[in-house]
């Protein structure tokens, strides 16, 4: 059991495990870096630390600075968020040692998963299906052309150790192999850290879909169904819902089986998700897992009826998880990410201050933002500003909702996706739920403007 918990985040879903936190009953300690020091999460919390300067490499991304504010506080649990240190196997390991509570897998599972190609021969031998690929990192560019011409075209070019798109190269014409190799090395270590790359059969037009998982650690593991995350531009989600229109009961059901069981069998312990691509033959294959909770992780919470932030802490906490049958779905669910970004300038990051804001409500509508009138966006993290979510009985009034909330989001002294998003949602690919891919964005882009 804990009493107090230290959030090693900020913004939208530092505010979000606060919250939780109070619903239990648990004090909650925020920290901040000098610029945060007027965010919500630091007003919300019931205490709060400065941790250090705006870079996060000198204040969220600080360990030493972390574990010294739950000591000072007498915290005793840690919950990491996302980003950050979240899926950082030794800061994990760094706050065991000082016999603090971590809210998340143990560091082993997250170090496993982490690594692509260990995580993918890991649930290959669990029995979950993985794209073809090399076993392990390639040392070099003439090994990686053996495999692709062995795979055939396209491939895969992945960073080991990647994210958010960094490290990654499509190859459909073998002699760009070699130069995007190369590429990705440079990009992959500079980003990283960690240069290794490993190579992939690359799946034409996939859509992306995950599942959530809630694991205890001790065998039992549970599914609450998918999202679907094919909306993306640059390997970055823009929208995502649940259930997804292509997803069938029968294959929900597979899908859901493998995702549950494989993270068992590798002894996980608390919200995780399996990501997979879908074809168009609607086989599936094991992506990546994220050892941590997810951004869109609200549009499960919706359709379901569960509050994943507080399953990770009653997991932590050693209660016992509910069973597969106590999973119900209802209605659906679509999450629009709104973005301090300028759609007009290649979505540059638009940091400043917001001088109006209006919030949407109504029937169906939730909103996780950390933002308000005055507030001023820094300009060294994430331009995350707000979480939108519809919920409707079905999809149509889920999105006739969503349209709604996005005409009546105002955020006055910055730019934001908020026009682009209406846009996207009047497509009829997106409205017939047909069509769409992890490409479509970006194929869209390049055919006509998406722009407003």
């Amino acid at each position: 059991m804990f009493e107090k918990v230290l959030i090693a985040n900020r913004g939208e879903i530092a505010l979000r495990i606060i919250r939780a936190c109070r619903e239990l009953g648990l004090k909650s300690v925020a920290v901040f870096s000098t610029a945060d020091r007027d965010s919500l999460h630091v007003k919300f919390a019931d205490e709060s630390v400065c941790i250090g300067p705006p870079p996060s490499s000198e204040s969220y991304l600080q360990a030493k600075a972390l574990i010294s504010a739950a000591e000072v506080t007498n915290a005793d649990a840690i919950h990491p968020g996302y980003g950050f240190l979240a899926e950082n196997a030794d800061f994990a390991q760094i706050c065991i040692d000082h016999e603090l509570i971590w809210i998340g897998p143990a560091p082993s599972v997250i170090q496993k998963m982490g690594n692509k190609s260990e995580a993918k021969r890991t649930m290959q031998a669990a029995g979950c299906p993985v794209i073809p690929g090399s076993d392990g990192p390639v040392g070099s560019a003439s090994e990686a052309r053996k495999l692709a011409e062995e795979f055939g075209l396209p491939v895969m070019i992945k960073a080991v150790a990647g994210g958010g798109g960094r490290g990654m190269r499509l190859i459909t014409n073998i002699a760009n192999l070699e130069a995007a190799y190369e590429m990705a090395h440079a990009e992959a270590e500079a980003a990283f850290n960690n240069g290794d790359l490993y190579l992939e059969k690359a799946i034409i037009e996939p859509r992306h879909v995950e599942i959530q998982i809630l694991a205890d650690g001790k065998g039992g593991c549970i599914h609450l169904g998918e999202r679907d995350c094919s909306i993306q531009r640059r390997h970055q989600k823009l929208i995502e819902e649940s259930p997804s229109p292509v997803v069938t009961k029968e294959l929900r059901e597979r899908m859901g089986h493998v995702a549950a069981a494989s993270a068992a069998a590798v002894g996980y312990a608390s919200a995780g998700t399996m990501e997979f691509l879908v074809d168009a033959d609607y086989n599936f294959y094991f992506m990546e897992m994220n050892t941590r909770v997810q951004v869109e992780h609200p549009v499960t919470e919706m359709v379901t009826g569960f509050d994943i932030v507080k399953e990770q802490l009653r997991i932590a906490m050693g209660e016992a998880l509910s069973t597969q049958k106590s999973v119900h779905f209802e209605g659906h669910a679509i999450e629009c990410r709104i973005n301090a970004e300028d759609p007009k300038r290649s979505f540059m990051p638009c940091p400043g201050t917001i001088t109006a804001l209006n919030i949407p409500g109504g029937p169906g509508i939730r909103v996780d933002t950390h933002v308000y009138q005055g507030y001023t966006i820094p300009p060294f993290y994430d331009s995350l500003l707000a979480k939108l979510i519809a919920f409707g009985r079905d999809r149509a009034e889920a999105l006739a909702r969503m349209r709604r909330a996005l005409e009546e989001f105002v955020v006055e002294g910055v730019h934001t996706t908020i026009p682009f998003h209406l846009k996207v949602i009047e497509r009829k690919e997106f409205i017939t739920g047909n069509g769409v891919h992890t490409k479509w964005i970006e194929d869209l882009m390049e055919r006509e403007t998406l722009i407003p």
